[in-house]
């Protein structure tokens, strides 16, 4: 499929149509709190980091979302545990104390529901690593979310990020392949890149499920169980995500 990517800051008027997309997040994940409070933020103060991609038609099939942030200053050690929330935290803290970044990392690679499975996140990567490099960085990182990691639930992400396969030696995760055949390298686990918490209320709402026995809760589309408290009426997912290093 032909694409053509721009950087959000050149089309400024695709904003609209790539809010519209239909994407295929659960819809806890759009209630994290951090990704709640800035991805619009990125949209309006960083729009040299947002990929917009369109088909012929001009419609809008596919986005990308990244932020700069400096790695070497006191406190940070490396790639946070935090991850995805911890460094969105972090790019914003840079922004506003005048701070130049010296890395980007990905935050969101996204692709229209009705064309997946034609090849376009990959793309996507490809096109937020030139534009990283355009922009005058030398490396990418991306808190990755292993797709197929939310059939295994209760698998230990430690062996699932590092877990190949044997005839490539290639990641056995899909979306994790696709990082590694674009250069890649996975470097470390982010233990707790994302914090959802919600009344029983609320997470009935997202999932559909009951939610009434306190205990692990396997929700549709959660890379691990969701902890309920039935008796104090809340529940909590802590999503565990994969660090990738990319060169560029």
């Amino acid at each position: 499929m032909q694409l053509i990517i721009t950087t959000l800051a050149e089309r400024p008027e695709l904003q609209g149509p790539m809010w519209q997309m239909l994407d295929t997040w659960p819809k806890f994940v759009i209630n994290d709190p951090v990704g709640w409070a800035n991805i619009g933020r990125i949209v309006a103060e960083l729009p040299e980091y947002v990929l917009v991609a369109t088909d012929p038609d001009g419609q809008v099939v596919g986005r990308a979302f990244s932020v700069p942030f400096l790695m070497a200053v006191e406190g940070r050690g490396g790639l946070p545990e935090g991850g995805w929330d911890q460094v969105m935290l972090w790019a914003f803290s840079d922004l506003r104390h005048g701070r130049t970044p010296d890395t980007v990392s990905a935050i969101e690679i996204t692709v229209a529901e009705d064309r997946q499975g034609q090849g376009i996140s990959g793309r996507m990567l490809a096109a937020l690593r030139e534009n990283v490099r355009r922009l005058g960085f030398q490396e990418l990182v991306a808190p990755v979310r292993p797709s197929a990691k939310s059939g295994e639930p209760y698998a230990l992400i430690e062996e699932y990020a590092h877990r190949t396969r044997a005839a490539d030696a290639l990641p056995y995760d899909p979306w994790l392949r696709v990082h590694v055949r674009a250069g890649g390298l996975v470097e470390s686990v982010a233990a707790a890149s994302m914090t959802v918490s919600g009344s029983l209320k609320q997470w009935r709402e997202w999932t559909g499920l009951p939610f009434e026995e306190s205990g692990p809760v396997e929700v549709p589309g959660a890379l691990v169980p969701v902890h309920c408290d039935a008796e104090r009426g809340y529940a909590v997912y802590v999503e565990p995500n994969v660090w990738v290093r990319h060169r560029v």
